[in-house]
């Protein structure tokens, strides 16, 4: 991945101190009592579950705005919510009016429930937007913030569609924009970053990264596999807070990223229903440590998993992961101080870890073809147009690991995989970092 990272001050995205953006109510023409609004206001900070979800259709229009610029009930709703499962039972039940009712009053929690349908969060997060920027009372942190996933929506003529699947506005920030329809989608692909990437900084740029592995996808169409649906989709999750420097020795923010990440891949897997897609985890950096963790929880399962860059993780042998037999796949660049450290437990790139290491040393490799790919080099470089790596992560997200070229099949060694740290992930700091050519 490439991007220009910079170092904030951040909260944890469970921190129910931090500021919501205000979204104006809309609909205050059955204004209650205030006793009432109190009672219903704490009746919603209180409820959980199921019991959330239905205290919300039976909330007025005042008390649902409230409840949405409430930060106990927001923080409810996106740390503890309720399953995408129970989330898509209970709003396929509801009538067109209340679900509109809801979207219209409480965009913020209706925004960010994994199980309510693509669009309709994508309205929900789009009108928090466009409230936030608007509003003279944000600030200019979260303003900046904003404006990063304004940029990162923008879509040119021509160009895929865009879906804002996430927005909270706590703290540092998390947002997920999908190209593409994931909905429809033959193959989705959920693109995980590492350390330094935070919404205000890297937004904009990581979804252009995400466009450049939906580009690649989008040529291979001749060659994927069959799969249920059409056409691809890359959702770009910034989901969790990821480290710097201060605290990326700590698996703290791995487990609760891996936790968010098993919801966002349930959340589309229930509105798939029958109907799944091929689903792909493509993990960076730290994020592979994330999606590792998730992928070993029994929580959530992947059709393939590509790790780039990887400090490892307490994962000891890819047969532990809930991904496809021989679905595994990892790279480590010339030059990238991270692969292959073992910061974190077991380098997946181990031969005792079974999976398959994709051949990325340095120089230009020819395709059968004719074409000719740049190979990466640092850290940063795997996800750039023209590498070899880039093309062969999306062989891979559309069912043909098989064509990846110049690939070393490990099938279970002797080397126990475990490397001791060294301080060279201090080489890995936020200025080094590249910009888009």
């Amino acid at each position: 991945m490439h991007s220009l990272g910079v170092v904030e001050s951040s909260v944890l995205p469970g921190d129910t101190s931090s500021a919501v953006v205000h979204v104006p109510d809309t609909d205050r023409s059955d204004t209650p009592a205030r006793s009432d609004d109190r009672a219903s206001l704490d009746r919603l900070r209180a409820a959980r579950g199921r019991g959330l979800l239905d205290a919300l259709v039976a909330a007025t229009p005042a008390q649902l705005s409230a409840a949405d610029q409430d930060s106990r009930v927001v923080a409810t709703a996106m740390d503890e919510p309720p399953s995408a499962a129970v989330v898509a039972a209970w709003w396929s039940g509801l009538d067109g009016r209340t679900q509109t009712r809801l979207a219209r009053t409480a965009p913020v929690v209706v925004g960010c429930l994994d199980g309510v349908p693509v669009a309709v969060r994508d309205h929900a997060n789009r009108t928090v937007l466009a409230a936030g920027l608007a509003d003279p009372r944000t600030d200019a942190s979260q303003r900046a913030m904003l404006g990063q996933v304004r940029d990162a929506l923008h879509r040119a003529p021509g160009a895929p569609p865009k879906s804002l699947v996430t927005l909270d506005t706590r703290g540092a920030g998390r947002a997920a924009i999908a190209i593409g329809d994931l909905t429809t989608a033959a193959d989705v692909t959920v693109l995980v970053p590492g350390m330094f990437f935070t919404v205000t900084g890297q937004m904009d740029d990581f979804i252009a990264t995400a466009g450049d592995l939906y580009d690649e996808q989008a040529t291979l169409a001749p060659v994927a596999a069959p799969a249920s649906g059409t056409g691809v989709a890359v959702l770009a999750w910034l989901g969790y807070r990821t480290p710097d420097l201060s605290n990326v020795l700590s698996l703290g923010l791995a487990d609760t990223g891996a936790s968010r990440l098993e919801r966002t891949v349930e959340g589309i897997r229930t509105l798939r229903d029958g109907d799944q897609p091929r689903l792909g985890i493509v993990a960076h950096s730290y994020g592979s440590t994330t999606a590792l963790m998730a992928l070993a929880s029994g929580r959530m399962s992947a059709d393939s998993l590509t790790v780039l860059g990887s400090p490892g993780s307490d994962v000891r042998r890819a047969s532990e992961l809930s991904v496809a037999a021989g679905q595994v796949y990892v790279g480590g660049a010339h030059l990238d101080p991270v692969a292959g450290s073992g910061y974190f437990g077991t380098d997946p790139a181990a031969s005792s870890f079974g999976a398959t290491v994709l051949d990325l040393a340095g120089g230009t490799v020819a395709r059968a073809d004719g074409d000719v790919f740049r190979r990466p080099v640092g850290h940063n470089d795997y996800l750039k147009p023209g590498t070899a790596s880039l093309h062969d992560v999306a062989l891979i997200a559309v069912g043909r690991g098989d064509l990846v070229r110049d690939a070393l099949h490990h099938h279970g060694g002797d080397d126990g995989g475990d490397v001791q740290p060294s301080l060279d992930l201090y080489l890995v700091r936020p200025q080094d970092l590249q910009p888009r050519d």
